[in-house]
């Protein structure tokens, strides 16, 4: 009895409970991640609004596990009044290891809004390092170029 005790002890004491998935590792998650369509920027005009410049999102999944997939299973694009715009994977997309998945949101589209987001959802089969996921806002005109990036976070588990 005396030697089973022990191993359960130490288990315990060093933080990690029996069965819990190495730090980091993870089955899948949905992530947040904020995007602008369009920033406000300078003075307010006489109808009391700031300038508006309209950008180009490149949405960038990569795959941080050296050897295992991951598959994106929802990329759902919300405006900023929270209301669910379009879904971008409409069938589960397979990122190899070390892989990247893009999604786009032509600087024409300014339909999400200055507070559109994706909230997007991955699994794997195995524990897996989750990926990192950013979205890259570009409006690149001659002489009055802007570039920014915004990262997601994982939500909190349903």
């Amino acid at each position: 009895m005396k030697l089973l005790v022990l191993p359960v002890l130490l288990a315990l004491s060093s933080g990690l409970a029996l069965g819990q998935l190495p730090p980091g590792k993870s089955l899948g998650q949905n992530l947040y991640l904020p995007i602008y369509s369009h920033i406000w920027h300078g003075e307010v005009d006489k109808n009391d609004q700031p300038t508006k410049t309209l950008v180009s999102v490149s949405v960038s999944i990569r795959n941080t596990d050296p050897l295992k997939p991951i598959r994106i299973t929802s990329a759902q694009y919300y405006d900023t009044d929270g209301k669910k715009l379009r879904e971008y994977v409409t069938s589960p997309k397979t990122v190899v290891p070390m892989g990247t998945y893009e999604l786009f949101i032509p600087r024409s589209d300014d339909t999400g809004g200055s507070g559109a987001n994706f909230v997007i959802s991955w699994k794997s089969d195995k524990p897996t390092n989750p990926p990192i996921v950013e979205g890259l806002h570009v409006n690149l005109p001659v002489g009055r170029s802007i570039a920014f990036t915004s990262s997601a976070r994982a939500l909190p588990d349903e």
